[in-house]
C-alpha cells in the first residue's frame, strides 16, 4: 500500500481566528503544494500587523476600533497645526532676521522648556494620583491645554514685548498634556487588553502616531507654503483645525466603554440597581456619564445625578468637631461594627474615614454605603440603620450583578487616601476607643 500524507498550514495568533494558508500532500513519488490567498492579501495582513495588535480584533475590546480612528484623526490635525504653530515662533524669536542673536533665541528657548518642565512635575504633583479615576475628563483636558500651547505659539509674534511670557504659558500648556495625556493613555491601554497584551497594544499605538505625525507634518508643510504671507489664511486654517480637533477627541472619548469603577459610574450603577434592581452595562453608563470637568456641567445637573460629589473619602480625623466626634463613636457601636469604616452625615454631605487596615474592596463597600445614605435621606428617619440594612441585604448582590455585566469590582478608582484612623470597638459595653 503506497504511503500519502496531506499537511495543511493554518496561521493565526489564536484557534478561533485561524485561516488555512495551503496543503502539502506527499506520497512516494511525488510531493504537491497548494496555497491559498492572493498575494495581495498576504501583503496586505503584513501592513495590518504594523499597526494592529497581533489577535485583532479578539484581543482587544470593541470599542479599540473607533477610538483609534478618531484619535488618529485628532492626532493628524495636531501635527497639522503644529507646522503653523512652530513657524509662527521661530519668527516670533528672530528666526531670519539679522538683528536677532543666537545667545538670545537660545535663552528664550531654554526659558520655555525649563517652564514647561517644571510645569510637570508641579501638575504631577497635585493630579497625578486622580488621571486613572477621570481618564475620559483628563484626555479631553490634555487635548484643550496642548491647542492652548499651540495658541500661544501663534500669537507671540503679535505680541514682541510680552514674548518670553507668551511663549512659557504656552510651554506651560504642553507640560499639562504630556502628564495627563501619557496617563491616561496607559489607563486606556490596559482597558483595551484583553490578552495580556498591553506591550504589544502600546507599540502598536507608536505605529499608529508615527504615520499620523508624518502624514500630518506633509500636509503641514503644504499648508505653511500656501498660506505664506497670509495671516488671516493661516489663522482661518488654524481655528477651523482646532474645532475639528476638539470634537474628533469628543467623539473619541465618547467611544470609549471603561469597566472601571470610580465615583460617577459608581453612582449611575447603584442608583439604578436601587431604583429597578438592574445593573447598567458599561456601554449604557458610557453613553450617561459626563466626560467634561464638573465646572461645565454641573450647574445644570439635578441633584441625584451629582450624588457622588456630596461624599469625602479620607476625612482627616483631627479636622471634626467635638460634637461630630462624639456621634461617630456612638453610631461606630451601633452600625459599623463588622466594618473597616466609619460614615458620618452633615447637613446631606457624607464624610468617610477610613481605617487603616481597610482594603480596596473596603474603601469601595464604604463609598457605596455612602451613596445609598444620600439616596435614602430624604426617605429615612433612621438612615444609618435602613442603609446598614440594604447593605446587608444588597450589597453581595449588587456586586454579583456588576461582575456578571461585565464590570471590574476590584477597587474604586477615586482620588489617593492619604488620611486614615484606627479604632477599636469593645464589645463587651459596645464602646469604641
Amino acid at each position: 500500500m503506497e504511503a500519502r500524507i496531506e499537511l495543511e498550514e493554518w496561521r493565526g495568533s489564536s484557534s478561533a481566528k485561524l485561516s488555512r494558508t495551503a496543503v502539502l500532500t506527499a506520497d512516494s513519488s511525488s510531493i504537491a503544494l497548494t496555497r491559498y490567498g492572493s498575494r495581495w492579501s498576504e501583503v496586505r495582513r503584513k501592513i495590518l500587523e504594523a499597526f494592529v495588535p497581533e489577535g485583532y480584533p479578539g484581543s482587544v475590546t470593541p470599542d479599540y476600533l473607533p477610538f483609534q480612528v478618531w484619535d488618529s484623526l485628532q492626532g493628524l490635525s495636531t501635527y497639522i497645526r503644529s507646522m503653523l504653530s512652530t513657524q509662527a515662533l521661530l519668527s516670533a524669536i528672530g528666526v531670519g532676521e539679522k538683528s536677532a542673536t543666537v545667545i538670545g533665541a537660545t535663552f528664550q528657548w531654554f526659558l520655555r522648556d525649563f517652564t514647561g518642565m517644571l510645569g510637570g512635575i508641579l501638575f504631577t504633583f497635585y493630579q497625578g494620583s486622580n488621571l486613572d479615576s477621570n481618564a475620559k475628563m483628563w484626555r479631553l483636558v490634555a487635548d484643550f491645554m496642548n491647542d492652548l500651547g499651540m495658541l500661544m505659539d501663534l500669537v507671540s509674534p503679535l505680541f514682541p514685548s510680552a514674548l518670553i511670557a507668551i511663549v512659557c504659558f504656552g510651554s506651560l500648556s504642553r507640560s499639562f498634556t504630556g502628564v495627563a495625556s501619557g496617563a491616561t493613555r496607559a489607563a486606556l491601554t490596559q482597558h483595551f487588553s484583553l490578552e495580556n497584551n498591553a506591550a504589544d497594544i502600546s507599540a502598536k499605538e507608536g505605529s499608529q502616531e508615527t504615520l499620523a505625525t508624518m502624514m500630518g507634518m506633509a500636509f503641514g508643510m503644504l499648508l505653511a507654503h500656501v498660506t505664506r504671507g497670509h495671516p488671516l489664511a493661516v489663522w482661518i486654517s488654524f481655528l477651523l483645525l482646532t474645532v475639528f480637533h476638539m470634537y474628533a477627541n469628543y467623539k473619541a472619548v465618547r467611544c470609549l466603554s471603561l469597566k472601571t469603577l470610580n465615583n460617577e459610574r459608581s453612582s449611575l450603577l447603584l442608583q439604578c440597581f436601587m431604583e429597578t434592581g438592574q445593573v447598567l452595562s458599561p456601554q449604557q453608563v458610557s453613553s450617561m456619564e459626563h466626560v467634561f470637568p464638573a465646572w461645565f456641567w454641573s450647574w445644570s445637573s439635578s441633584h441625584t445625578a451629582t450624588l457622588y460629589r456630596h461624599i469625602t473619602l479620607g476625612v482627616k480625623v483631627s479636622s471634626l468637631k467635638h460634637s461630630d466626634a462624639m456621634e461617630l463613636a456612638g453610631s461606630a457601636s451601633l452600625h459599623y461594627k463588622k466594618v473597616n469604616y466609619l460614615l458620618l452625615e452633615r447637613d446631606g454631605h457624607i464624610q468617610v474615614i477610613i481605617h487603616k487596615q481597610s482594603t480596596p474592596q473596603d474603601i469601595l463597600q464604604s463609598f457605596i454605603h455612602a451613596l445609598v445614605i444620600l439616596k435614602l435621606l430624604d426617605k429615612a428617619k433612621a438612615v444609618h440603620i435602613e442603609s446598614r440594612q440594604w447593605m446587608d441585604n444588597n450589597y453581595t448582590v449588587f456586586l454579583a450583578k456588576l461582575r456578571s455585566a461585565g464590570w471590574s469590582t476590584e477597587r474604586l478608582l477615586s482620588h489617593s487616601i492619604v488620611w486614615r484612623a484606627h479604632w477599636v470597638h469593645d464589645f463587651s459595653d459596645d464602646k469604641i476607643n
